[in-house]
């Protein structure tokens, strides 16, 4: 029953996940602001819902930390992996050559963020604390802010100066139903996302697993999936910026979240009551955001065995050896 209640709410996700990249291209149209600023706050905001719900329920109602950190964290790590699949669902072209380089912009903010969360893990117990919030909460918080509004503005820029469409993929879709269905996908993506602490730490239990663990894979890999449907259904729409948006926005988000979770939790400092191993995570996350960094700016052409290239095979091997050690640990 419990793997039922998983795959089940697993769906729901997944099926609103895909509604959100239709309409959220809709809106990039309507609109004419452009599908890597609607993928990076719009898009992000709304598919980065689940690791919201699951955080903050996981700490104020379930009070499993370590599910929430490793949900935000697995969650970063598996937004970059989906990258992957979509080489893998582009077999034309590398989507590094395509890919506008803007997304350098929202995805060098991701190092700066996850290395703050980096540094308060291994500090732990140890971190300054106002109340029972650790100082590196407002310093995230307010490094979010700023990415969005830096973001914000460069892509409003590069809109002004971009021709508009001439044919619309949408015509009878008006910007009034884009936002309607928009918000029913948040509804369905929330909804699903509350149930996801409860059964992550009945599933740890079940298994024998550490929160840990199951955080940073199980339940960071369910909360990710409107990720992988907006990334896939996307790509298939020709929106490749927002796809990529998305997920770096994402993660920006995700990081966002951690700070939301510490203040939620109050029985004091999140990292101080956390497993150290939560930074292998954040490290993992700053190498692959570093090296899809190098990518969009290099923009590499070759593949390996005609599927993907040399930066999605990276990409996976380093999310495979964080996941292994986690496992380790978990024994």
């Amino acid at each position: 029953m419990i793997w039922l209640q998983f795959l089940v709410a697993s769906a729901v996700i997944g099926v609103a996940g895909y509604h959100l990249s239709r309409y959220g291209d809709a809106i990039a149209e309507r609109t004419g602001v452009g599908r890597t600023l609607i993928g990076v706050i719009m898009v992000a905001t709304v598919t980065s819902l689940p690791e919201l719900v699951a955080g903050v329920s996981a700490v104020a109602v379930v009070q499993v930390p370590n599910i929430a950190i490793g949900d935000a964290l697995g969650s970063c790590i598996f937004n970059l992996l989906i990258l992957l699949f979509l080489e893998l669902g582009y077999p034309r072209a590398s989507i590094y050559t395509l890919a506008a380089q803007s997304h350098i912009l929202s995805a060098g903010f991701g190092v700066v963020l996850i290395g703050v969360v980096a540094l308060a893990v291994l500090v732990g117990d140890q971190t300054p604390a106002i109340g029972h919030v650790g100082l590196y909460t407002p310093v995230v918080l307010i490094g979010y802010v700023l990415a969005m509004r830096i973001v914000l503005q460069y892509e409003l820029k590069e809109a002004r100066g971009r021709p508009k469409e001439d044919v619309l993929r949408y015509p009878d879709v008006t910007l009034q139903r884009a936002v309607v269905g928009y918000v029913l996908a948040a509804v369905a993506v929330v909804a699903a996302g509350i149930s996801l602490p409860f059964i992550g730490a009945d599933l740890a239990r079940a298994m024998g697993w550490n929160n840990s663990f199951v955080g940073t894979l199980f339940v960071a890999f369910s909360t990710s999936l409107p990720e992988v449907a907006v990334a896939l259904s996307a790509l298939k729409l020709g929106a490749l910026d927002l796809a990529i948006g998305n997920l770096l926005g994402s993660n920006l988000f995700d990081v966002a979240i951690i700070a939301v979770d510490d203040i939620a939790y109050t029985a004091g400092p999140i990292f101080a009551a956390t497993s150290k191993a939560h930074a292998g995570t954040a490290i993992s996350a700053i190498v692959m955001t570093g090296a899809v960094i190098a990518s969009l700016f290099y923009r590499p052409a070759g593949r390996v065995f005609r599927a993907f290239g040399w930066t999605g095979l990276f990409l996976l091997v380093i999310y495979a050896i964080n996941s292994y050690i986690l496992f380790l640990i978990g024994q």
